[in-house]
């Protein structure tokens, strides 16, 4: 079985996921590359703002921490050094270039999801793939099969691998056994996740900047005490990006294909983008000004601080400790990242990274399983007593990975962000005239000195397609905006 995933993983990788990617990627900057050049600070402006949150939404703040939980996990962290053991420090380079097409296709599919949002059984907006593909696209059983992929995913097949590394690496640095790592878990997973995504997003508001921050630190002392080798290692990332680096070369003969796969294969699961996952909570904020762009644009940096800072921060420790030149530990990436704190701050510089992959991780599991929720919810009206049921599943796949390795879970995971990725770019790619819509829209208000409000009733291309009362202008918007809308 883990053969034949090895052979699907290389089929859609190896090509079809790359130029997906690749494509989608520049034809999205290629749209949207004025707004993070011209109006970066309309980032900080949508994020200082304090909207009015009705029932059941979140904050833009609260929608970029989520996403943010989502993608900073134990898994993020380790996904630059396996970018790094499977390509070399080339791959790093190919992770950035991955991560700015990222942040174009993370715009526009979180755009879409908060175009597209509806009112759920209980009045409260949601939204995502699954909404867009059925009301943009009306691909009512495509939107499902996504729907009940992506629970799957990021419900139990992403959770499982979480649970599994953080058992081993918290054994192997505290001595801590399978079943208190396990029982710990499920506890506090089922507390964090008991009041849904609101509750989720009260913890993750102070939690992931708290832990982006205790990161970070670190990381930036660490290379500024070592600065003198920073040139050096820019030098191995960028000769061995393009594979000027020789097999003779020992560690770091990797040649340009392995590389370039290998940094846009992680650089997609680190970014999360194009996989569905964080248009699921940009379609729950209540974005200040009142336009689907703004949402785009705040999960566009979220890609930013994540892909091209976490990442690439981690990657330069582990070349900057020359762990990647030895033969151990090369196939588990917590563990050569726990190795590398090891040998650049000692015993306590293990314990920290393990301490660190637990915090990510708890709060990376909360978010997917908010995530796995709201596609649950376009399935079926969920209930109190489905949602127990759900939480309680998902504790229990995240107990037993504590104590079970299942071969070939990785494998697995690549197979179905691949078949996520597919059906979400094909689908964000059919609906650009919707999105080159909101994006003029946006650009000519903002042109006009105006504050951008969208107003779906000036677009009848979009008539019957949204919410009805999801895109109205307000009464008390001033004639002004009004009478210079066109």
């Amino acid at each position: 079985m883990r053969d034949f995933l090895l052979f699907i993983n290389d089929l859609l990788w190896g090509s079809i996921m790359f130029y997906l990617l690749t494509g989608a990627g520049l034809w999205f900057l290629w749209h949207i590359w004025r707004i993070p050049l011209r109006y970066f600070n309309t980032f900080f402006d949508t994020l200082k703002n304090r909207p009015r949150v009705e029932n059941g939404s979140i904050t833009p703040f609260q929608a970029l921490t989520i996403a943010l939980a989502a993608r900073a996990g134990s898994g993020n962290l380790a996904a630059a050094a396996l970018a790094l053991v499977a390509g070399g420090p080339g791959a790093i380079f190919w992770m950035g270039i991955a991560g700015l097409f990222g942040m174009a296709i993370i715009f526009a599919e979180s755009a879409l999801a908060q175009l597209y949002r509806r009112r759920n059984n209980k009045g409260y907006f949601r939204g995502g793939p699954s909404w867009y593909m059925e009301h943009g696209l009306g691909m009512y059983w495509v939107a499902r099969i996504f729907a009940v992929l992506l629970v799957l995913t990021f419900g139990f097949i992403f959770n499982a691998l979480q649970a599994s590394s953080i058992s081993k690496i918290v054994n192997y640095s505290f001595n801590i056994p399978p079943s208190v790592t396990a029982a710990t878990m499920a506890v506090i997973v089922v507390l964090a996740i008991r009041q849904g995504i609101q509750g989720v997003a009260r913890i993750t508001q102070w939690l992931v900047p708290l832990l982006t921050v205790i990161w970070l630190l670190p990381c930036l002392g660490i290379i500024f005490w070592n600065i003198g080798r920073l040139p050096d290692i820019i030098s191995t990332i960028i000769s061995s990006a393009f594979g000027w680096h020789s097999a003779a070369a020992g560690a770091f003969g990797y040649t340009l294909g392995q590389a370039l796969n290998n940094g846009f294969q992680h650089g997609s699961f680190s970014s999360d983008a194009g996989q569905g996952s964080t248009p699921n909570v940009a379609a729950a904020s209540s974005s200040t000004p009142a336009h689907p762009v703004s949402q785009g644009i705040v999960q566009l940096m979220g890609v930013f601080i994540d892909t091209l800072a976490i990442s690439t921060l981690t990657a330069t420790l582990v070349l900057l400790s020359g762990m990647l030149e030895t033969d151990t530990l090369r196939l588990n990436g917590h563990m050569l990242v726990y190795h590398a704190m090891t040998r650049l701050l000692g015993q306590q510089g293990g314990e920290f990274i393990t301490l660190m992959f637990c915090g990510f991780a708890v709060i990376s599991v909360s978010a997917n399983i908010v995530y796995a929720e709201n596609s649950l919810s376009f399935l079926m009206k969920l209930k109190s007593c489905q949602k127990t049921i759900f939480r309680i599943c998902v504790a229990g796949m995240i107990a037993l990975s504590c104590f079970v390795s299942i071969p070939g879970m990785w494998q697995l995971a690549k197979v179905a962000m691949a078949l996520l990725s597919v059906i979400n770019l094909s689908a964000i790619l059919l609906l650009t005239p919707a999105l080159k819509i909101i994006v003029n829209d946006w650009l000519r208000q903002r042109s006009l000195g105006l504050t951008p409000t969208f107003d779906s009733s000036h677009y009848p291309e979009l008539h019957g397609q949204l919410e009805p009362d999801a895109w109205t202008e307000p009464d008390n918007a001033s004639e002004f905006n009004r009478s210079h809308w066109r």
